[in-house]
Formats: C-alpha cells, structure tokens, sequence
C-alpha cells in the first residue's frame, strides 16, 4: 500500500484552489478520513493518528473545498455554486486529493457528510480500495429525517415541539429559545459525552456549504441532500465496510442493521455511551474497535 509522507501541506487542485492536509501516524496501513458538516472541518480527526498508530496506521486528513483551513471560493458566485457545490464534485475532490498524495489501496473513512462522500466513492472508485469506514452515516436521507424528527417528539414536550414547527415555518430560526433548543438536541444526540468537542473563539462552520446541501439546520432539511438515496446501491460496495454507530445519537440504528445485512462484507459496531461524534464521546471503545477492525483487515 502507498502511504502519504507524514506532515502537513497545501494540495494545490487542477481547478487552482488550495486543500490544507495533514497526514501523521506510523504504520503500512493508509487510512484517510472525510470530515462532516457539510462545511464542517477535520479537527475531529486531530488524534487519530495517535490513536490508530498502536494498529499500523497513519492517517491523512483535509479540509474540504470551503471549509475552515482549505480555500474559500466566492460563494456568491452563481457560477461558482454551480461548478462545485454538487456531491459530485466533492468525490473527484476526494479522488483528486488521493492521487495528488500518492494513496493507493488504502482505506476511506466518512464520517456524517463525509459517509456519504465515501460511498459515493466507494461505488465510483472502489478499485482504489482497501475498505470502507462509515462513521455516524447510512445510506440515505429519508431514514435520517424521520428518526431525528421523532428524537424530537419524545426528547421536548408538545409545546416545544409545536413552537419549533412554527419557527421552521417562520424562518426565524435566530430566536434565542429555539437556538437554545436546538443546542439541547445537540448537546444530547450529536456529543452526548460532556464537552467533548473541539472549540474556537468564532464560528469556523462554511455555513454557505452547509446551508447549501443541508439546509437551516437538522430538522430542516431543505437542501441538494435532502433526495440523497443509496439503499438501492450499497450492495455493490465490493470491498470490506465497517460501519460505527453511536448508542444514542441521530443516525436511525435500525437502518445500520439493515445495511449492514446488505453489504456484501460489512461489520457493525455501535459505540455504548455515545452520540453522532463518537470518536470524542467514547474514545477508547471507538479507537479500539477501529484499530482491530483495520488491522485484521489490512491482513487478508
């Protein structure tokens, strides 16, 4: 397997926009993982490195084009929109990025937005392949909504939930009570464990690229991915998945079972004591299982 050299550096894309990567660890085993958001950064992936060298690994991360470290295009650009903000140019960046670092046969991991970066490349490149990690992801929208809209339901009482609605319909999300239920779901669902997340001074979200794909927010999910549907597809994922799911998070469990009933060579794992970020929340339990599962892998 080809692995990138250890360090940090700009990618310099054919389009002439800069992707911020870093690559650290020790080991024959390349991992390369794909952040969330979308519009989110790699921050969460600051230690996996140091986590997954014990198992071989080392481990690539970057920032997406229009996220915090990478460069940010001129969204206000109708033809720029256009041009990249599509799920398709997001896999060519993901492919673009592996042949500008020299990776071959490795392993891809997605983690919410980047889960779907990574099947989709998965079913484009799976050639390039050596397995396929999916983190806090499943194959389609509609599953998705339904259970964090049902979360919703049982988590605030009738009248939150009906003043929520009604902001949604107002579009008046900036209201200091539905901000702060908003806040609650998070603080509950996407990191359960107490402050485990990484923190700046200011708002590092690409919210033009979250905006875009997403929508408002998590109950409001008006955006390019709302229609976004692989069940019909996911069983041509040919290469060895792992797919890692928080106990008490956003992601529907049951779809992982299903899923993971239907790739052809797929192994689930849910993370006790966890939320969507389970690699902050349950580090020890998620690294662990992670590793083993990678270098059993990488031996076959």
């Amino acid at each position: 397997m080809k692995t990138a050299p250890n360090g940090t550096r700009f990618v310099t894309l054919d389009n002439g926009y800069h992707l911020w990567t870093q690559t650290t660890g020790a080991g024959d085993i390349a991992l390369m993982t794909l952040h969330g958001g979308p519009g989110g950064n790699n921050q969460v992936f600051e230690n996996f490195g140091e986590q997954l060298a014990p198992y071989g690994v080392r481990v690539t991360r970057y920032d997406q084009l229009g996220s915090w470290f990478s460069d940010q295009p001129d969204w206000h650009d109708p033809a720029i929109r256009a041009r990249f903000l599509t799920i398709d140019y997001y896999v060519e960046e993901v492919e673009e990025v592996r042949q500008k670092l020299g990776l071959d046969h490795f392993f891809l991991l997605g983690q919410s937005w980047g889960g779907v970066l990574a099947i989709e490349y998965a079913l484009r490149y799976g050639q390039h392949l050596r397995g396929l990690i999916l983190s806090s992801m499943i194959d389609n929208l509609d599953e998705y909504l339904v259970n964090v809209n049902r979360i919703r339901e049982t988590m605030f009482d009738a009248a939150d939930v009906a003043y929520m609605k009604d902001v949604e319909a107002r579009h008046a999300f900036s209201e200091p009570r539905y901000v702060a239920l908003v806040a609650e779901l998070g603080e509950h669902y996407l990191h359960h464990a107490a402050d485990p997340q990484p923190r700046h001074l200011i708002d590092t979200l690409g919210t033009p690229v979250y905006n875009h794909f997403q929508g408002d927010n998590e109950f409001v999910m008006v955006g390019a991915l709302k229609d976004w549907d692989r069940r019909a597809d996911i069983h041509k994922i040919a290469v060895p998945a792992y797919l890692t799911f928080g106990g008490h998070e956003t992601m529907p469990l049951a779809a992982a079972r299903r899923m993971a009933a239907t790739v052809p060579n797929a192994t689930l794992h849910v993370t006790p004591n966890a939320g969507h970020g389970q690699m902050l929340d349950n580090p020890t339990d998620y690294f662990a299982h992670l590793g083993a599962w990678l270098a059993a892998t990488a031996e076959k």
